[in-house]
């Protein structure tokens, strides 16, 4: 059978168009900063708290989506262009903007290269001034807690975790040995003092890692404190 010569032409110009719709570049401008509050890094689990961003012009589209870091951290890669960013409904240990009709607010973000902004957030609770040492095999930490949010959206606190972890991800599910101060024990939110003892290394270190998280009662993500190395 004989191939019409105009056939040929068509599917050498499908070819083509399909090459170079697989041929399109990546994505190449770095959108980054942190979580913070009143210019302080707010510290989270790792990869627990999610955000969106939605590119603007193109309809109804799935979010980017992206997570923090437990410092705080975001970075994500992204098309020059505009783009709205949120943090969904139930995320985070603090308190997002709503609009009316229970929509989320956005902030109005324009990529045109690599562009670093801070995330201005109301956690309900932070760690302050932790200090976190270790003797004897015994790591304890001393610290304040400030009460941020006191009006009507204010929440109780179910428990105060010290976490110690042998890297640097120390969280609930990231943890060698833990010790916990209920919410209800708790007489004042200055000056607490807890300790945790270290279990036997395997292979040896002589430090481990810590921090202190608070659990917000109704509130699914933890806010910590800062994450410190230890030597013993």
């Amino acid at each position: 059978m004989k191939i019409k010569f105009h056939h040929i032409i068509i599917a050498l110009l499908l070819t083509a168009t399909g090459c170079k719709k697989d041929n399109y570049a990546a994505p190449s401008a770095t959108f980054n900063g942190r979580l913070t509050y009143k210019g302080d890094p707010v510290n989270v689990e790792y990869n627990q708290v999610p955000f969106n961003l939605y590119q603007s012009g193109f309809g109804k589209i799935a979010p980017i989506v992206g997570t923090f870091d437990q410092e705080g951290n975001y970075s994500t890669l992204l098309f020059n262009g505009n783009y709205k960013f949120t943090i969904p409904a139930n995320q985070g240990p603090f308190m997002w903007k709503e609009l009316s009709a229970g929509k989320r607010d956005t902030i109005a973000v324009t990529i045109s290269g690599n562009k670093t902004m801070d995330i201005e957030v109301m956690p309900y609770y932070m760690v302050r001034n932790a200090k976190i040492t270790a003797a004897s095999k015994t790591v304890t930490a001393a610290f304040n807690i400030e009460k941020v949010i006191t009006d009507a959206n204010a929440k109780g606190i179910d428990r105060v975790n010290l976490y110690i972890n042998k890297t640097q991800f120390v969280s609930g599910g990231d943890q060698i040995a833990s010790t916990q101060l209920n919410g209800s024990d708790i007489t004042s939110l200055s000056n607490i003092s807890m300790s945790v003892g270290i279990p036997s290394l395997s292979p040896t270190q002589n430090y481990v890692f810590a921090r202190v998280g608070i659990k917000i009662s109704g509130v699914e993500d933890m806010v910590f404190s800062p994450l410190v190395k230890v030597s013993f």
